[in-house]
């Protein structure tokens, strides 16, 4: 029960907890007093003295036990626990920001570490957890977009849907044009000053049914920044492919429409990437992070419960007691 008490606690002035080494200084100093007075009485007979071990001097020692009871109280109570609450508060501009990102089966290629899919969500996590008061969003496209996750800052429920997100998941292919106008589409009715769409691919648009040029003047009429980001190596990467004798590893051309995708980012105010590794594209998040800062202040307030009141009420309950032991059953009489 006392250490649950104790729990989260912390002592404003932990360096009076030292005052308890002198409870062994007060416990020599009793016994060599009752020691001294015992030494002092000298009878010829003992017989006479067997009242002397009567209730009230098997108990002649309970004053000081609750004596020192009382100093532990105070010194506890002097040393001050308490637990503290911090609260943070967010006030300013934030960022409406959707996350498009390419699912279809060529990003399980490993010239990523494991694979693209996996490099692109962790990143994509990373981002999340640095923009403390922006409200983002996540969409996925291959052969069609669908929205994960709309916008919000709970980011323990984007970071969650991100880290669910895996090949299979839509009809496969890569539909930039869908992507891009899903992700736009969840920006539009926003009210927010800046809105931008951080679209990750490693292919050529190849099907959907909103033409990615189309998506762009879209995202024109919005207001919608977008960055676009290229992922993949340079020349050849190995993808697995499924085959009768199961999982076969094969070399294939990385083909990325690079010319599309600086299209969009120039005509929109954005900005165009390559990501050939993890290391880049790492880098790439970071400079997309400092290129779209936030006006945010963050506002910390730390509240103190003080938790000494039972100790000090402890404590002069002891010392009471004692003083009423003291002149009542332990009175001594000259």
């Amino acid at each position: 029960m006392l250490f649950d008490y104790f729990d989260n606690t912390a002592f404003a002035y932990p360096q009076l907890l030292l005052l308890g080494l002198l409870l062994p200084v007060m416990i020599w100093w009793y016994v060599a007093k009752n020691n001294d007075q015992q030494a002092g009485i000298k009878v010829s007979s003992s017989k006479n003295f067997a009242g002397l071990f009567s209730w009230k001097n098997i108990f002649r020692h309970v004053p000081f036990i609750l004596r020192l009871f009382a100093m532990v109280c105070i010194i506890v109570a002097l040393a001050r626990p308490q637990v503290s609450n911090e609260e943070q508060h967010v006030e300013g501009e934030g960022i409406d920001i959707v996350l498009c990102i390419d699912i279809s089966g060529s990003m399980t290629a490993q010239d990523f570490k494991p694979n693209r899919m996996e490099a692109a969500k962790k990143v994509a996590q990373d981002f999340v957890d640095k923009r403390v008061a922006d409200k983002i969003g996540v969409v996925i496209f291959s052969g069609e977009s669908f929205t994960i996750c709309p916008l919000t800052t709970d980011h323990a429920v984007l970071k969650n849907a991100i880290g669910g997100i895996q090949n299979g998941l839509l009809e496969d292919g890569t539909s930039i044009g869908d992507g891009l106008a899903t992700s736009v589409d969840r920006l539009r009715s926003d009210k927010a000053k800046t809105k931008i769409v951080i679209l990750l691919t490693d292919g050529e648009n190849n099907g959907g049914l909103i033409d990615p040029s189309t998506a762009k003047e879209i995202a024109k009429t919005f207001g919608v920044k977008v960055y676009t980001i290229g992922v993949g190596t340079e020349g050849y990467a190995s993808f697995p492919e499924q085959t009768a004798l199961g999982v076969v590893m094969q070399q294939e051309k990385v083909t990325i429409d690079e010319d599309l995708l600086r299209n969009i980012a120039s005509e929109t105010g954005g900005k165009y990437f390559r990501a050939t590794d993890n290391t880049s594209l790492d880098s790439i998040y970071n400079d997309i992070d400092k290129l779209e800062k936030s006006k945010v202040e963050i506002t910390s307030t730390t509240r103190y419960t003080e938790k000494f009141y039972p100790f000090a009420m402890a404590a002069l309950a002891f010392i009471l007691l004692e003083v009423l032991l003291r002149f009542t059953i332990f009175r001594k009489f000259p």
